[in-house]
């Protein structure tokens, strides 16, 4: 379709938090990280994980096949990219270094405390996706595809405000930039207007159905489906 291109590679997964930051991983759970140059796109990265998150500054985390938690070093340290921080997680997101969000096998939410040594505070709720902007922006999903936005940095007794809608999965790279993939694999777009008329997101038409989305600080938007194709979008560009 006119508003995405086809980018070479088979993913399952991706992440993005900006246009030189994106990441995925293939059905195999092998890492890849983008070039930047479409011509040959990809690089594999040592190690396996079944969920990653990569954020605005370059920061990466992921998870594997069991729920053990990595962060990404191999920008310090080549021998050994991934250093694993203690804990249990599923799902996981980062907007930035200091914006990392999880959820466990159960549904609990957790945010990344900043110190490795007792790294994550429990936040009270339920999900089942999670997205993490690079301004300390934060959504998720929950089983139902019910979808909330954290304001628990304004409202404490009330932490997570339904937004109307239905999603299975979720991306955020920043507050006005927000997407998300419907069960039936249809791809949206926040509005940011909670009250745009009854539906706050925008349908984008894509090549799926999607099963993975990522959303950049910057405005960058990849999606994967179905078949592991891998398409960037282009929508916001000059036809």
């Amino acid at each position: 379709m006119a508003d995405w291109v086809k980018v070479t590679g088979g993913l399952s997964a991706i992440s993005a938090g900006s246009r030189t930051t994106v990441w995925g991983l293939n059905p195999a759970n092998a890492i890849w990280r983008y070039t930047n140059y479409d011509g040959s796109p990809w690089i594999n990265i040592p190690g396996g994980l079944s969920d990653i998150g990569a954020g605005a500054d370059g920061t990466v985390w992921g998870v594997n096949g069991a729920n053990q938690i990595f962060r990404y070093v191999g920008d310090q340290d080549g021998d050994n990219p991934w250093k694993n921080i203690s804990g249990s997680l599923v799902r996981i997101d980062a907007g930035s270094r200091t914006n990392v969000w999880g959820v466990d096998s159960a549904g609990a939410i957790y945010r990344y405390t900043n110190y490795d040594t007792s790294p994550w505070i429990k936040i009270p709720g339920g999900l089942s996706d999670i997205g993490a902007g690079a301004d300390g922006t934060v959504w998720g999903v929950n089983g139902a595809n019910q979808i909330f936005r954290y304001v628990g940095d304004q409202d404490s007794a009330n932490p997570w405000k339904n937004v109307a809608g239905s999603l299975k999965r979720i991306a955020v790279g920043s507050r006005t930039n927000v997407w998300g993939i419907d069960p039936a694999g249809t791809i949206y777009r926040y509005t940011n207007n909670d009250a745009s008329g009854t539906n706050p997101w925008i349908k984008i038409p894509a090549p799926g159905p999607a099963t993975d989305i990522a959303a950049g600080a910057d405005g960058t938007v990849w999606h994967v489906n179905g078949a592991s194709e891998v398409y960037r979008y282009t929508g916001d560009q000059p036809s």
